[in-house]
């Protein structure tokens, strides 16, 4: 079944793959560069928070540690409106009514997710008495994570409208709004946490807040933009708010709750490896610290062409068209593994420059330091390929639908041949930190493999034959 209604902003399956290429990457930039951006934000906190001294800066990092994992995976559960919408629009777009509902679904399980997001959240005075951490700090993280627990909702929305906007052939939208609460929150950090522009000084607290009003303020320049685009507008996704869909509420969670144990997953495992290089010594930690964070910026490239793959896919298994999934799936796979290869070319080729972005490495009283980063950056240079493959494979897959057993197959990669080798090469042998990240490098390639494996076998396994759905 094939769908060419112009309402679609998705080109057919018939246009090749040069075709598939260019809608590919047409869609995937703006979503990589939302990534790239948001990170962005997260830095301008940091940066603001630090001028407020290291015990502030230190609590502010225990409280985002738990606060952002939570909200991470609950952005994986509630962007599974993603691959319901391709679904519909492949299916009998423009399908005003059945992605109208979707929508409002994702909306409804951002709060009921949120909620119960929120409630874990002030988990964090235990855990931080439970790991041993100071009582001055613990005093300072709980002021902080009381208020910007409030922003997770409206950050959960985001999400979803993220989503929407993206599946209906407008993610440059999501660069702007991105970009626009960059500027959003620099300045409400700079009134709040300092008491400018007439605001009161809060401090810590004022951070939490600045984060409140951008969260806030990104939501509403969604709608906005939802508004006064024709295109979106006319599927009036907050019409009927009220109103449930029970079906496809579950469908969403069925296909989300998996990815956001994926999250999980991923991120338990790069927390632990921390927590091991913190047991090794405090300058491989912090070296470890610098070399995850390149690798982390490289990411969000392919992390953006695996969501477009979502889409691209999602389409065409919607349409049932086999020819269409395997040419989107394959195109920002092999679009995804080649930016990576540049990447990693980069590391090893040119590291120390990437380095300077975090610190002087041609000072020698960071010689140390840099020293044992420059290993750490090589390893991740030789898995950067495996990295970007496996989460490109995963938004293929998530594109057919099929979240559960690749979410059996990233918790085995990262938990057992990956963090069991970075135990032992990282305290069995004289390999330490290097040890750690050979056993992450382990990991990812084994879910690489495995991902494009389950990809490649997609027709043979089933995954690619839509159950006829009700209107």
């Amino acid at each position: 079944m094939q769908n060419t209604s112009n309402s679609t902003p998705l080109p057919t399956a018939r246009e090749g793959w040069h075709g598939e290429i260019r809608a590919t990457l047409r869609l995937s930039w703006p979503l990589a560069a939302a990534n790239l951006l948001q990170m962005l934000t997260y830095a301008v906190d940091v940066i603001f928070i630090a001028r407020l001294g290291e015990a502030q800066l230190a609590a502010s990092a225990l409280a985002v540690a738990l606060f952002g994992m939570v909200l991470w995976a609950l952005s994986g559960l509630t962007g599974a409106v993603a691959p319901v919408i391709a679904a519909e629009l492949g299916e009998r777009a423009p399908a005003l009514r059945t992605v109208r509902r979707a929508t409002r679904m994702g909306l409804w399980i951002s709060v009921i997710s949120g909620l119960l997001g929120m409630g874990i959240c002030l988990l964090l005075g235990p855990l931080m008495r439970v790991t041993g951490q100071d009582e001055n700090i613990i005093g300072l993280a709980n002021q902080y994570n009381v208020v910007i627990i409030f922003s997770m909702i409206p950050m959960l929305f985001n999400n979803v409208l993220r989503n929407f906007v993206s599946a209906l052939g407008r993610p440059v939208f999501a660069t702007a709004i991105t970009a626009l609460g960059i500027g959003i929150n620099a300045l409400a950090n700079y009134a709040f946490i300092f008491g400018n522009l007439g605001a009161p000084e809060l401090g810590l607290r004022g951070a939490a807040i600045a984060t409140i009003l951008t969260s806030l303020f990104t939501f509403g320049a969604y709608a906005l933009a939802i508004r006064m685009d024709r295109r979106l507008h006319r599927y009036h996704v907050f019409g009927r708010w009220w109103a449930p869909d029970w079906a496809r509420a579950w469908t969403i969670t069925k296909i989300g709750t998996p990815i956001a144990l994926t999250i999980t997953a991923e991120a338990g495992i790069f927390g632990a490896a921390a927590f091991l290089m913190g047991n090794i010594g405090a300058s491989q930690l912090a070296a470890h610290t610098i070399a995850l964070q390149i690798a982390a910026l490289a990411f969000q490239v392919p992390f953006g062409i695996g969501q477009a793959a979502t889409i691209r896919v999602g389409y065409f298994y919607g349409a049932r068209d086999t020819v269409g999934m395997q040419r989107a799936g394959w195109c920002a796979i092999v679009i995804g593994t080649g930016f990576m290869a540049l990447t990693a070319l980069a590391m090893v080729l040119a590291p120390k420059p990437l380095i300077a972005i975090y610190l002087d490495p041609w000072d020698p009283a960071n010689a140390a330091l840099v020293g044992l980063a420059l290993q750490y950056i090589v390893i991740a240079a030789g898995f950067q390929l495996f990295d970007g493959m496996q989460a490109v494979a995963a938004g293929a897959l998530r594109g057919l639908q099929d979240t559960r057993m690749p979410m059996w197959i990233a918790a085995f990669s990262y938990w057992v041949p990956g963090f069991g080798t970075a135990m032992v090469l990282g305290f069995a042998t004289p390999l330490e930190g290097v040890g750690v990240w050979i056993g992450l490098a382990i990991g990812l390639t084994c879910a690489a493999l495995l991902l494009t494996w389950r990809w490649h076998r997609r027709d043979a396994l089933g995954l690619t034959d839509r159950p006829l759905r009700e209107a």
